[in-house]
Order: structure tokens, then C-alpha cells, then sequence
């Protein structure tokens, strides 16, 4: 099988035939992960209801939780206005991070960054 044509022709990819796939809990969306996905990644995470993921360190597809047992469940997929990203919405079931955190975004720490407020209407 392939990814509908249809569907890979709004697909913006990288040199390396990637789009990036922002993963969110459906229900609550809080931003879990970064990931990649080629088109059988999509069209595997499309068909199959669980997330496939690119490895780009391992050149292979990973599905989430077939070795951590912390799984990704598809609610939702949306590809951006632009085609070269994608929101995954997910039902995570434990980690959705490999070192053992809730999100990808808990162990790498906020960065300083001048907060700014949006212009008076």
C-alpha cells in the first residue's frame, strides 16, 4: 500500500523525505513530542491507529510503544496550512518521552526569553 496520493501531494518534505509530526494529547493539548515521519510513517500512522515514527539515528520505523509499552493512540491528524508539519493527536498511554518524563519538553528545561504582552485593542 501507499499514502494516498492526494494526501502526499500537500506534503512539504525535508532533503530527506521528512515532515515533522508534533504529537498532543487530545484532550487536554499538551504538546507531547517531535517526531518524524516519511510517507509510509504517515500512512501507517493513518491506517494502523497507533504513531510511526521516522528514526532518522536508526534509519528505521519505530511504531511508539512497541518496546517501551508506552503507547500513542491516533484521535486526530492534521496537516498545517503550509504542508510541511503535522498534528497528531494522540491518547498517550504512560511516557511519551524516552527518558521516562510525560513530554519531550519537561527534561530539556525553559529557555530565557523576554516576555512580551500583545498591543491593547
Amino acid at each position: 500500500m501507499q499514502l494516498d496520493p492526494a494526501i502526499a501531494a500537500k506534503l512539504k518534505r525535508d532533503p530527506n523525505g521528512l515532515v515533522a509530526a508534533i504529537i498532543q494529547q487530545y484532550d487536554s493539548k499538551e504538546v507531547l513530542m517531535l517526531g518524524w515521519m516519511n510517507d509510509e510513517a504517515l500512512r501507517r500512522t493513518l491506517t494502523e491507529g497507533r504513531v510511526t515514527f521516522w528514526s532518522r539515528s536508526r534509519q528505521e520505523f519505530w511504531r511508539k510503544g512497541d518496546t517501551s509499552g508506552h503507547f500513542q493512540y491516533v484521535k486526530q491528524v492534521e496537516i498545517d496550512c503550509d504542508g510541511d508539519a503535522l498534528l497528531v493527536q494522540v491518547d498517550q498511554v504512560g511516557a511519551a518521552c524516552h527518558t521516562g518524563t510525560r513530554t519531550c519538553f519537561e527534561a530539556g528545561g525553559s529557555l530565557d526569553a523576554v516576555v512580551a504582552e500583545s498591543p491593547a485593542a
